[in-house]
């Protein structure tokens, strides 16, 4: 089975907002589908945090790399791509828009084997996993609504982040964190996110060791980016100092830039995102080794419904990882899925044992977001 072609379209319309101090607007672009086309018919499906603009640019290199292919072997085709592509610069568009090629091709090779991705990566350890809810800070009484409306849906964790977190005051942050503990109750996960790798972080290490001991006092499990996303030295002071797990790698690409942060000991949780870091077959190196340095792997989730796909069966295959992020609000998750996305009773979510990803998308959802371009009218 050979790959003949692959497209990608960019979702617009409906972008929720990021946090960031240059906010997103709803027209912009920051994720793209892929879809990996065969001679024989079988079609994958990945997910690029990556503008399409940039997306396509590099598809328009990589071709030659991958035209004529074998689909069925994603992480050789995927190392292929990266070692083919240094001197275009490592980590970049480039490896980002690689990540939504591989995340395609384990789908394929789900689908052309009839089995789910997560036992090709070695086998299921689970068939459900706890998501947790993700969504932006806000003042503590909009806040609270949020939390309850999300509690109502069947959440039983919420990580919250950015927002006015470290960006006001001290008494700021923990009138947030005390009114969320309040509303969802001691027996739920809450999870705070700071945002460091914001633009122009003014906050440093003294500040996130103070205020990991705030958290501390409201049973927080875990404070993610508190540093700006270069401070290795600071991450490896705090994570020893603080009381509470430090969480990070959003930013990071490329097995070989976890490498020293885990070997330092810069992180209690590591947390690469599927649609940026080198797809399906890098998130799992980068498992490995952190499995190796005693870290925990919870993947980081605020892309698409592909990407948290992808992320299941990542849950599925590693024993420690029995969490997803789940951002809420988002119809990049909620509605390009046909059927949608549904917790159980105890709050937890199923795992697709269906061939691949497991997933199938709601074509006319997608529609609407990509402006009806011919993405998959295999005529076109």
């Amino acid at each position: 089975m050979r790959i003949r072609e692959i497209r990608a379209v960019g979702l617009r319309g409906a972008t929720p907002e990021g946090g960031w101090s240059d906010e997103l607007q709803r027209e912009d672009c920051v994720h793209t589908l892929i879809a990996v086309l065969t001679d024989e018919g079988l079609m994958g499906l990945g997910s690029v945090f990556t503008n399409d603009g940039l997306v396509h640019s590099a598809l328009a290199v990589l071709e030659p790399l991958y035209r004529g292919e074998n689909a069925l072997e994603p992480e050789r085709v995927s190392e292929k791509l990266r070692q083919h592509t240094f001197w275009l610069g490592r980590g970049g568009s480039i490896t980002h828009t690689i990540s939504g090629i591989d995340i395609a091709l384990w789908d394929l090779l789900g689908k052309a084997t009839g089995q789910p991705v997560g036992r090709l990566l070695g086998g299921r350890y689970r068939d459900r996993v706890k998501p947790y809810a993700s969504l932006l800070m806000d003042a503590p009484d909009p806040l609270v609504q949020h939390l309850l409306e999300m509690k109502e849906r069947g959440f039983r964790a919420f990580k919250m982040g950015w927002g006015p977190f470290g960006r006001q005051s001290n008494a700021l942050d923990e009138a947030i964190v005390r009114s969320a503990r309040d509303a969802v109750g001691p027996d739920v996960l809450l999870m705070v996110d700071a945002g460091g790798s914001d633009a122009f972080w003014r906050q440093g290490y003294k500040w996130a060791l103070r205020t990991a001991h705030m958290l501390a006092g409201y049973d927080v499990m875990w404070f993610e980016e508190p540093l700006k996303p270069d401070a290795l030295d600071d991450y490896v002071l705090l994570r020893q100092a603080a009381p509470v797990p430090i969480a990070g790698g959003e930013v990071l690409t490329r097995r070989q830039s976890f490498q020293p942060w885990l070997q330092a000991g810069a992180f209690d949780i590591v947390q690469p995102d599927v649609t940026k870091v080198g797809g399906i077959s890098e998130s799992r190196r980068i498992a490995w080794m952190a499995q190796e340095n005693g870290v925990r792997f919870i993947p980081h989730g605020w892309n698409t419904a592909v990407g948290l796909a992808a992320d299941l069966q990542l849950a599925s295959a590693f024993p420690d990882t029995d969490l997803v992020e789940y951002i809420t609000g988002s119809p990049y998750v909620d509605e390009i899925t046909a059927g949608g996305w549904r917790l159980d009773a105890e709050g937890m979510l199923p795992i697709p044992d269906r061939p691949g990803l497991g997933l199938d998308l709601d074509m006319d959802a997608v529609n609407r977001y990509t402006r009806g371009k011919p993405w998959l009218d295999l005529s076109q």
